[in-house]
C-alpha cells in the first residue's frame, strides 16, 4: 500500500465504502461477463487512423518527478498524434481512491485510469466488469515480452476477480517500487554509524541513535497506511517470503497467526514502547514525517522509493537509501512491486486508442523519460541507473532485491477490507492498544474470512 505520490494500496476509508458498494470478491462468486475485443476483430494500432479523438486519463502522479514525466509523455503523444487530445485529471492517491469508484459506475467514465492493484480496487473493479481484460492488446503489442512475468503478475486477475497474481492482464505499470530506509549521511557520520549491512546491524544502529539522544525512526501515520511500509520490511526479515506472498495476494495457503508474524509485530510494538519513533506518530501526517528528515530531524525514514526524488531535491547528495537484508551479502526480502497500473475502463468508446496510449507511456522511450525525471523504471532498471546519489542507491537496491532477494506484495492487496484492517491494527500496535498476538489474530480473521469463507 502506497501513495506513489504513489503506489500503492492503502488503508483508506474509501476502501471500506468500495467494499460495501461493490459485492465482495469471495472465491467462487460470479463476475459479470468481461468486455474485450470482439473475437477475430482486428486491433487498430495506428493512432493516426483513429480520427479526431479525446482521451480522458485519470492518474495520481501529482508529485514533482511523477507529474513531470506524465506531462512530458502526454505532450509527446499529442505531438506524434495531433488528431488526439488528452484530457488529463490528476489527483492525489487518496482523492483518486475516493472518486474513482463513482466515476467507473457513472455514465461519463474516463477512458484510462490508474487503479490500485489491490483487491479492494482493481480486484473489485474486475469483478464488477468495470475494467477491460487487455490480453488481446497484450498479444498485439507484445507486452508479455516487454514485461517479465514477475512484474505482470501484479496486474493480473482471473476475470471473476477471485484470483490475484495470475489470469488476464488488466493494466501496465510504469515504475518499480521498493521499500527501504532513507537516511542522512551527515547524521550517520555525526553518530559514528556506518550504513547497516544487514537487519541486525540496522536494529543496533536504531538503538545507538536512541542512546545518543536522537529520534531513530521517523513516521507519520495519521493516514494509517504508512506504518505498513515499516511493518512490511520487518516481516520480510523474520517470516518466510513464500508465506508473505500468499498473505499479500490474498490467496489461500498461509496464516497470519504464526510465530514469525507475531515476532514481526512484537518488533514494531517494542520500537514504539522504547520511543524509537517521533512523538505522536498516529497523529503525524505522512508528508510532515519525511520532511523532518530534510530538516535534520531524526536518523532513519522507512518508506518507498517514490520519495527519493523529493528527498533528493531537498537534501541533495546528503540523502541515501538502503534495504537491509536478514543476512549480509544477500538481497533483502522487502515490500515492493509496481506503481499503480494504467487500465482501460469498460465504458471507453475507443479501447484501441486507450491501449495504444498505455503502450506509448510504457515503451522504451517512456522508460528513459521516467529515469530522467527521477522515477524508477520498472523495465531494464539497471540500464537507467544514474552515476551517483540516492537514485543510484534506489536503482541498485531494486535490482538487488529483484535478483537475489524477494520483492514482497503490499499487504493491503490481500482482501477488499485488508487495507482498513491492517491500518487500524497497526495504529493499535503502535499506541499500545493492541498486542502482537491480537494484531496477528485480527489480520488472520480478515484473511481467513476472505480465503476460506470463515
Amino acid at each position: 500500500m502506497k501513495p506513489r505520490g504513489k503506489t500503492r494500496t492503502l488503508a483508506l476509508a474509501a476502501a471500506a465504502a468500495l467494499a460495501l458498494t461493490l459485492s465482495a470478491c469471495t472465491p467462487g462468486s460470479e463476475a459479470p461477463a468481461p468486455t474485450t475485443a470482439q473475437p477475430g476483430a482486428a486491433i487498430e494500432k495506428d493512432v493516426s487512423k483513429m480520427g479526431e479523438a479525446t482521451l480522458t486519463v485519470w492518474d495520481q502522479e501529482v508529485r514533482g518527478g511523477q507529474n513531470e514525466q506524465m506531462t512530458k509523455l502526454n505532450a509527446a503523444f499529442e505531438a506524434k498524434y495531433p488528431n488526439v487530445t488528452i484530457k488529463r485529471n490528476s489527483q492525489s492517491f487518496e482523492d483518486l481512491g475516493k472518486t474513482l469508484r463513482l466515476a467507473l459506475s457513472g455514465t461519463d467514465a474516463p477512458d484510462v485510469v490508474q487503479a490500485n492493484n489491490a483487491r479492494n480496487t482493481m480486484g473489485a473493479f474486475v469483478k464488477a466488469g468495470q475494467l477491460l481484460p487487455l490480453d488481446d492488446w497484450a498479444a498485439a503489442y507484445g507486452w508479455s515480452d516487454r514485461y517479465p512475468a514477475s512484474v505482470l503478475k501484479y496486474s493480473q486477475y482471473s476475470t471473476d476477480g477471485t484470483t490475484f497474481g495470475s489470469g488476464s492482464v488488466y493494466g501496465l505499470p510504469q515504475v518499480g517500487e521498493v521499500v527501504g530506509v532513507f537516511y542522512s549521511k551527515k547524521k550517520l557520520e555525526s553518530l559514528d554509524l556506518e550504513v547497516p549491512g544487514d537487519w541486525a546491524a540496522f536494529e543496533a544502529a536504531i538503538a545507538t541513535a536512541k542512546e545518543k539522544g536522537e529520534t531513530p525512526l521517523l513516521l507519520g501515520n495519521i493516514e494509517k497506511w504508512p506504518a505498513g511500509h515499516v511493518f512490511g520490511p520487518v516481516q520480510g526479515a523474520k517470516a518466510p517470503a513464500e508465506a508473505i506472498e500468499l498473505l499479500g495476494f490474498g490467496n489461500a495457503g498461509a496464516s497470519w497467526t504464526t510465530a514469525e508474524n507475531q515476532a514481526a509485530a512484537q518488533t514494531l510494538a517494542d520500537w514504539s514502547a522504547k520511543d524509537y519513533f517521533n512523538q505522536g506518530v498516529n497523529g503525524t501526517e505522512y508528508d510532515a514525517a519525511w520532511q523532518k528528515l530534510t530538516k535534520g530531524e531524526g536518523v532513519f525514514l522507512m518508506g518507498g522509493s517514490w520519495m527519493a526524488a523529493d528527498l533528493a531535491d531537498a537534501m541533495g547528495e546528503d540523502v541515501g537509501f538502503f534495504a537491509p537484508p536478514a543476512t549480509a551479502g544477500q538481497g533483502a526480502h522487502t515490500t515492493g512491486g509496481t506503481g499503480l497500473p494504467f487500465t482501460v475502463t469498460a465504458k471507453t468508446k475507443n479501447p484501441d486508442l486507450a491501449a495504444a496510449y498505455i503502450d506509448f507511456i510504457t515503451n522504451d522511450d517512456a522508460m528513459k523519460i521516467l529515469a530522467e525525471t527521477g522515477n524508477l523504471p520498472v523495465i531494464d532498471t539497471q540500464k537507467y541507473a544514474p552515476a551517483s546519489g540516492v537514485l543510484k542507491d534506489v536503482y541498485t537496491q531494486f535490482g538487488t532485491v529483484t535478483t537475489t532477494g524477494t520483492l514482497l506484495p503490499y499487504l493491503d492487496y490481500a482482501t477488499p477490507t485488508m487495507g482498513d484492517t491492517l491500518g487500524d491494527s497497526l495504529q493499535g500496535l503502535l499506541d499500545g492498544r493492541m498486542d502482537a498476538k491480537a494484531f496477528t489474530e485480527a489480520l488472520e480473521a480478515d484473511y481467513a474470512g476472505f480465503t476460506q469463507g470463515k
